[in-house]
């Protein structure tokens, strides 16, 4: 491994392998098949690029999108090593600059849709021009039990076979054990050697609250992190649209994306995320497979996520350079009601409707959980680990209290009206709000009717919330909602169970802390610091618009952190900085040496 440790530094900068890197590199130039599941941020790209640095031959890398595609084979170019992709935006100068560095054996990594690899005369061709080995990204895609299931990946095992058995390497972020053994199945004729990474991402902050007011809570998370490039996701396209547009009228940097938008126009806004700093784009679930971007500082869900690990691989776009990053996810009673009725709407086998509604149910549990999250996260996983004291719930707590007799006088309310009404009208009856509906139906007129008069109506919305995300109460009609009573609400309602909820939190208007910043100034940059540390970044947009690459291509936030720190006065020293390889030291390395020279080591901006 002397020689991969030593490619490490050259070529990418790096001093050291991340956990498990080495291993899986180790197996790979031994020429043994591979299967790694490892955390979005982990280094997985490492794992096939460096031996097809090290030992020659082709590398045929499987992708699921053009965008990551092209955006990986400019950072290659940018390293000095010879990449291409082949794909329906390739111009035809560099369709026949691949084939031609492929047939003079130049080319050491060839990237390639799963449906590009259905072209049968495309795969014969690949194999006369020989294949050392067959590394599929976004693995988890195999696997019926995915998350983000492809029919066009199952396609893999004939390609594997046809290309002549070649090694393959397969990586994924998230995978339960079912969707493991399935990739197992699905990609190698042989057992792999296997890698469980650890799921844990501690330089991330896990935040969740429930809407109240969200775009009130939207705003006030973005201003704790200005200049700062984020991701927004919510559930329906015309939902980031209209997000989009609002933050844009209040001054912030903020681009819609979904599958509904023309295609040069969510392209344009892609490339515009991953080019600039400082960018928020607003995207549903179509936005963020495979982005690579390491500086991305945080990840806000507008609405609940659809499943737990859906929610694991979205917030994984945030931190990747292991700087810290800051995620907070909004949920409240209709993204429940909605995501139960997305699920009960598709056409799934008895076996699939089960995995999906325990993922659902996994995050459901996430939102209202009064203990640890991150603990909670990784014991989904199958990790058992210690409270980490950083997420939002170990750093404020959450009381929980026996309520058994408001969940009852809850289910009361349902059951006296009719089980037809949702929880806002619910509320009302339980304070004893005389509504011109509530005095039109006689509802004024039930015993329940301000039987909770004695809590509020926000806190009463809380614990109907809780009471379907338990099961106790479930949607009456999938046109016109409202609820009726499930069977464990009637053994909570007549007594045969008790219930134990979380206290609703504060509103958000009573909240008084302020939220910092995790971005860079989290880091522990002093004033002097901190603006070093800004004009290098403007010095990096500047160059990667001159050269029509990603500013991250150029130097990464970490990187520019250290030499922030560190002020190196010559090359040598710049070149022991974190991702400082040599191809970016005699590219870059002289101009980055006079900006840190020239800027007065007092100034605080």
């Amino acid at each position: 491994m002397t020689d991969a440790r030593a490619a490490l530094k050259t070529v990418f900068g790096y001093d050291d392998f991340r956990p498990g890197q080495s291993e899986i590199i180790g197996w790979v130039l031994g020429g043994e098949d591979v299967f790694a599941v490892m955390p979005t941020g982990s280094g997985k790209s490492i794992c096939y690029q460096l031996p097809a640095i090290l030992n020659g031959g082709l590398t045929l890398v499987v992708s699921p999108l053009i965008a990551l595609m092209r955006d990986q084979v400019r950072q290659l170019a940018a390293l000095g090593i010879a990449a291409a992709t082949l794909n329906a935006m390739s111009a035809d100068s560099d369709v026949d600059e691949a084939w031609r560095l492929l047939d003079a054996g130049e080319l050491r990594m060839l990237f390639l849709s799963p449906e590009r690899l259905a072209n049968e005369r495309l795969v014969e061709r690949l194999k006369r021009a020989g294949i050392r080995r067959l590394a599929v990204d976004e693995a988890h895609c195999v696997s019926q039990w995915g998350h983000d299931f492809r029919p066009e990946y199952r396609r893999l095992a004939s390609v594997r076979q046809a290309l002549g058995d070649v090694q393959v390497v397969a990586f994924t972020a998230t995978a339960d054990r079912a969707t493991q053994a399935d990739i197992v199945a699905q990609l190698f004729p042989r057992p792999p050697r296997v890698l469980l990474h650890s799921f844990d991402r501690p330089n991330i902050a896990l935040n969740f609250q429930p809407k109240d007011k969200p775009r009130a809570q939207i705003e006030a998370f973005l201003a704790g992190h200005p200049g700062e490039s984020g991701i927004i996701y919510a559930a329906s396209r015309a939902r980031t649209e209209a997000l989009a547009a609002s933050l844009s009228q209040k001054g912030r940097r903020a681009l819609a994306y979904h599958a509904g938008l023309e295609h040069a126009e969510r392209n344009r806004n892609q490339e515009i995320f991953l080019g600039e700093d400082g960018i928020v784009i607003v995207a549903t679930v179509a936005f963020g497979m495979g982005i690579n971007k390491p500086d991305v500082r945080f990840v806000l869900h507008a609405d609940m996520p659809a499943g737990i690990e859906s929610y694991y691989q979205e917030i994984g776009r945030a931190g990747r350079d292991d700087l810290p990053a800051d995620t907070l996810t909004l949920y409240g009673l209709d993204d429940m009601a909605l995501r139960r009725r997305q699920l009960a709407e598709k056409d799934l086998s008895p076996e699939q409707r089960r995995v999906e509604q325990r993922r659902l149910s996994a995050m459901v549990d996430l939102c209202d959980l009064a203990t640890c999250r991150r603990q909670a996260l990784l014991a989904y996983f199958g990790e058992a680990s210690e409270p980490c004291g950083s997420c939002d719930l170990c750093k404020n707590g959450a009381a929980l209290y026996d309520a058994t007799i408001d969940a009852q006088k809850a289910l009361s309310a349902a059951a006296r009206t009719g089980e037809r009404y949702g929880a806002g009208y619910l509320a009302d009856v339980l304070v004893g709000e005389a509504t011109e509906a509530i005095r039109r139906r006689g509802h004024d007129g039930l015993k329940t009717f301000g039987a909770g008069k004695d809590r509020g109506r926000r806190d009463w919305m809380a614990t109907i919330r809780q009471l379907f995300a338990a099961g106790a109460l479930e949607e009456a009609s999938a046109e016109h909602g409202g609820f009726r009573i499930a069977p464990p609400g009637e053994d909570i309602l007549f007594g045969r169970r008790t219930l134990t909820l979380r206290v609703p939190p504060p509103a958000a208007a009573d909240r008084r802390e302020r939220r910092e910043a995790r971005g860079t100034a989290a880091v522990g940059l002093d004033a002097s610091a901190e603006a070093l540390f800004q004009h290098l970044r403007k010095v990096r947009t500047g160059l990667a618009k001159s050269e029509g690459i990603a500013a991250y291509m150029v130097f990464a936030d970490r990187t520019l952190v250290e030499m922030a720190e560190r002020r190196p006065t010559d090359l040598e020293s710049l070149g022991t900085v974190y991702g400082v390889g040599g191809r970016k030291l005699e590219r870059y390395g002289a101009l980055f040496i006079t900006e840190i020279a020239q800027f007065p080591a007092e100034n605080a901006g």
